[in-house]
């Protein structure tokens, strides 16, 4: 998506800016580049600076309900300290890393339904004015796409994917949200759980893989949660289905044996206030505790194998990303 916008701050005669993402999916902690093309008005302007900020769509649960709204969660100053001269065109290419908690958008071209996009701040003359916003596409890594396939191959199916905002209790998260994975249990596990969530916390060195059964009520609900974590590296070579099929055992014998949330269970989310902006500007904590596998390893970001991704209707899921970005354009 690409549109120019006015500096409307600025009033008739402002620069207009263009921001372009270079077309290929970037992954979780990989590098994003693109240009900001930026066009003079009628008359000189002193570009103070060129802000990104990466933006996604986040739910929260609370005791009044669920909200939704927008979360910046990363912001890079790409250029800035320059005069733009009346009708000049000048280009200013960017390169940007992205959080390794960046959350995955799509696999193998499949949506699903996570929205995230690029939204572009200039500052001239003491004035900002946010410009274009361009849907961000990240795929996931190794990892977690050989983890997801060994869902798929098991039998479990995609149900939903979405961002919570909250904290994973114990964990190096460091995003305000984490991605979530709701999964329909595979038929040979149908008997014993309703569903399976999954959340990915990665690093540098590898990453947390946290499993979550039959979670029922919601996060204000405890008693029905069953808990399992464990790490892995970005490069470990294992039969990932003999050793997924592993996990969810351990996780469905953990509830069979406690009858309960075995380590531990959802706490409610506290001091949470919506604002009328549409930002999450409050601090809440969701604290999932598990059994200690090692010191979880900074941030996360989620994906869905092929397998899984089978009964998804995809043109839904476009429409809807489709209608937050139209949205928000109509905003400005």
């Amino acid at each position: 998506m690409v549109f120019k916008r006015l500096l409307g701050s600025l009033g008739v005669g402002a620069p207009t800016i263009d921001t372009v993402l270079e077309p290929a999916p970037v992954v979780p902690g990989g590098a994003l580049g693109g240009q900001v093309h930026l066009k003079g008005g009628q008359a000189d302007f002193d570009i103070e600076h060129i802000t990104l900020d990466l933006v996604a769509r986040v739910e929260a649960e609370h005791a009044e309900g669920e909200s939704e709204g927008t979360v910046v969660f990363d912001r890079f100053t790409v250029g800035g300290g320059f005069r733009l001269a009346a009708g000049e065109s000048r280009s200013v290419p960017f390169g940007v890393t992205l959080p390794w908690e960046t959350p995955v958008t799509e696999l193998y071209g499949q949506p699903l339904g996570i929205v995230l996009g690029v939204r572009t701040e200039v500052a001239v003359a003491g004035a900002k004015d946010q410009g274009d916003l361009d849907p961000l596409t990240v795929t996931p890594l190794p990892a977690q796409e050989a983890i997801l396939e060994a869902f798929g191959q098991l039998g479990f199916g995609f149900k939903s994917a979405d961002l919570e905002y909250g904290h994973i209790g114990g964990t190096g998260q460091r995003l305000p949200f984490y991605q979530e994975i709701e999964l329909h249990p595979a038929p040979q596990y149908a008997h014993q759980v309703n569903e399976v969530e999954l959340t990915f916390l990665a690093g540098p060195g590898g990453l947390e893989v946290v499993l979550e059964a039959d979670k029922r009520g919601g996060l204000l609900s405890s008693g029905h949660d069953t808990l399992t974590r464990v790490t892995v590296g970005h490069h470990d070579t294992r039969d990932w289905t003999t050793e997924v099929d592993g996990w969810i055992r351990r996780l469905l014998e953990n509830r069979s044996k406690y009858g309960a949330p075995a380590y531990g269970h959802a706490a409610p989310y506290a001091n949470h206030e919506h604002h009328g902006s549409g930002e999450h500007r409050h601090h809440e904590e969701h604290h999932r505790s598990g059994p200690g596998v090692g010191t979880a390893i900074a941030a996360g970001a989620a994906g869905l194998a092929v397998g899984v991704v089978g009964g998804m209707v995809a043109a839904e899921v476009v429409d809807e990303v489709g209608d937050f970005f139209e949205g928000d354009e109509d905003e400005g």
